[in-house]
């Protein structure tokens, strides 16, 4: 290491968020990064570990979420070369085993900086940040392209079905290696929930379409506006290509199936999100007229898409947001029972929820709550909800019965898993560890096959699924 002390010279220090009265304005992104300087400075606090416990994702103690990095991405490498200054050797280390860090840079929960060695008795090092600087220093120079370039190009021809992180991880991957690669996509825009589930001041757009910009440049063939079974046969698709991936994601969102739920105003969060990024998209200027003034807004779940959507409504200026969590809260710190270096299992705020206290929605989470029905008006139209506190097993507890006005309910409750016809039309009934199925041509890779989980574990099957199928076809070609 260039500075073993590093660690007790510098405090961290994060990229700052811009603050709360400025940002609600507008859907620009929410942090502005350091300077350079101050950025090494981040790097130098790396360890230098004997054992580094961040770029190796591990299940902990009960498997609740993972600790460390799941992408085996050299984090103590290339903190060091950023430290050093050596700014593109820490990129040729970076793009190694992440296809998309501009992403992850952006959207990812740092799993790897909760399993630091420095966070057993600091704060960890600013991992996620360090990423980010260094693919969009990388993106500045003009190394992307020449990273995904392949050196000589193969006959063979991959599909791949759907545009999310594993499936541009797969298509990069793919590319890189030589093989000509034709990304199929229902949606008219390409990025799957890297463009319509995450809002653009979470993950600029303009971020994920430079990457498709620089995919289509260096080869790589994008279709959109294409569902395969409906506008190209499954037969047709398995007939032109030599294989096909489906990362079609976990699309399914979970229900809320109470009386009510017809009612004019209960949304799905994505589809909700979808839609106003697509307003963003057309405006151009990333500012919203207030669409929701004078509403009141209620946020079903309590996760990452559940803040996404309390800091849209509130930029959209909801008269008043409450978040509604069946579970209870979440201890201020650690307990013994969930040491480092598992995942830490601690109450926090997130940006959409610090924005809506600070526009006065005081009690804004209601933990243990559970919804019992929607409520509407003569003409279909949703005015209020019924809910309940629950106890142990979600079992409703008597006398806590209550009822709160909404115009609007968005059911942020996660997703259930992958649509199911996609597998039945290419007649998959077994996936594999490796990705592989029953139908050899055929591989399943991301969210579709683990179910609803985090970007950079995307990331990690795309580039494993491209690197599994660039084994089987030299296997082919030296028979």
């Amino acid at each position: 290491m260039a500075d073993p002390f590093g660690f007790m010279k510098y405090k961290r220090k994060d990229n700052p968020y811009r603050s709360v009265a400025e940002r609600v304005l507008d859907f620009e992104e929410l942090q502005v990064p350091l300077e350079v300087d101050e950025r090494q400075e981040q790097a130098a606090r790396c360890m230098g570990c004997g054992i580094p416990f961040c770029h190796a994702g591990e299940f902990y103690g009960g498997g609740r979420a993972v600790s460390g990095c799941p992408n085996d991405n050299l984090i103590p490498e290339w903190n060091d070369l950023v430290y050093r200054g050596e700014f593109k050797k820490a990129f040729d280390r970076l793009s190694r085993t992440n296809p998309l860090p501009e992403m992850t840079g952006r959207v990812c929960p740092a799993p790897c900086e909760k399993g630091c060695t420095e966070a057993l008795n600091g704060d960890g090092v600013a991992i996620h940040d360090n990423e980010r600087f260094i693919i969009d220093n990388a993106f500045e120079q003009g190394w992307v392209a020449d990273s995904g370039r392949p050196k000589e190009r193969t006959d063979f021809r991959i599909a791949v079905v759907g545009s999310g992180p594993a499936g541009l991880s797969a298509a990069w991957r793919l590319n890189q290696l030589g093989h000509n690669v034709t990304v199929f996509e229902r949606s008219d825009r390409f990025g799957g929930l890297l463009m319509y589930g995450i809002p653009n001041m979470k993950l600029d757009k303009d971020i994920v379409q430079r990457r498709i910009d620089i995919m289509a440049e260096i080869g790589v063939e994008f279709v959109a506006n294409t569902e395969i079974g409906r506008d190209i046969s499954f037969e047709a698709l398995e007939a032109d290509f030599d294989r096909v991936i489906l990362a079609t994601g976990a699309s399914v969102p979970r229900d809320l199936p109470v009386p009510g739920r017809e009612l004019n105003g209960v949304k799905f969060a994505v589809d909700f999100l979808t839609d106003i990024t697509k307003i963003v998209l057309a405006n151009g200027d990333k500012k919203m007229r207030k669409s929701l003034e004078g509403k009141n807004v209620v946020v079903i779940g309590g996760g990452d898409t559940g803040n996404d959507c309390i800091g849209t409504a509130i930029r959209l200026g909801a008269a008043s947001v409450t978040q509604l969590e069946i579970t209870p809260q979440l201890p201020g710190q650690r307990t013994d029972a969930n040491p480092w270096p598992e995942y830490p299992m601690v109450d926090r705020k997130g940006y959409g929820q610090e924005e809506a206290i600070a526009a006065g929605n005081i009690n804004l989470t209601r933990y243990a709550t559970s919804t019992t029905e929607f409520i509407g008006a003569e003409r279909g139209q949703l005015i209020a909800i019924n809910t309940v506190q629950v106890g142990p097993g979600f079992k409703p507890v008597e006398g806590t019965e209550e009822t709160l006005k909404a115009d609007l309910v968005l059911l942020a409750m996660g997703f259930t898993g992958a649509e199911q016809s996609i597998f039945q039309g290419f007649g998959i009934t077994q996936i594999f560890d490796d990705n592989t199925t029953n139908n050899e041509k055929v591989y399943v890779s991301g969210d579709a096959k683990r179910g609803p989980s985090l970007v950079i574990w995307g990331i990690r099957e795309g580039r494993k699924t491209a690197e599994k199928i660039d084994e089987t076809l030299r296997v082919m070609v030296t028979q």
